[in-house]
């Protein structure tokens, strides 16, 4: 095991980056188009436990944060860059995340644009996290 490499202040950061830019995304970004792909009303939302919500949303990004940087512990650290970080953070949010969600978006028959508002945003700030994590060791 190479728990010993991982730097959990790093993914303590970047989950906090996830978190907001999840926020913007599903806020400001594309907020109103995955409301109505989902079909939540504006009262639906209001009413939700946002302190449940947020609180298990930022559990369960720290965990994939912390896959992720759990991947990288096998990777030779002295040649892997920025670039480097943000492709496998891209790759993984493409090919295991974006892949999977549709799956369940076609069983769910749920729209392609809620497919994308999801699944992009799983690989951007896989992207992103992966970026940071990569260089800072």
């Amino acid at each position: 095991m190479y728990l010993s490499t991982i730097n959990f202040l790093a993914i303590i950061v970047v989950t906090i980056i996830s978190f907001a830019l999840g926020s913007l995304w599903y806020t400001v970004l594309f907020g109103k188009k995955w409301q109505k792909g989902l079909g939540l009303s504006d009262d639906d939302i209001k009413n939700d436990n946002m302190a449940k919500t947020f609180g298990t949303s930022f559990v369960l990004m720290f965990l994939m944060n912390f896959a992720l940087a759990f991947i990288f512990s096998f990777v030779d650290r002295q040649d892997f860059d920025f670039a480097q970080g943000a492709i496998y953070g891209a790759f993984i949010g493409l090919f295991f995340n974006g892949l999977s969600y549709g799956i369940n978006i076609l069983y769910q028959k749920k729209s392609f644009s809620l497919w994308l508002i999801d699944s992009s945003y799983q690989i951007l700030y896989l992207a992103v996290s992966g970026a940071i994590l990569a260089v800072w060791k």
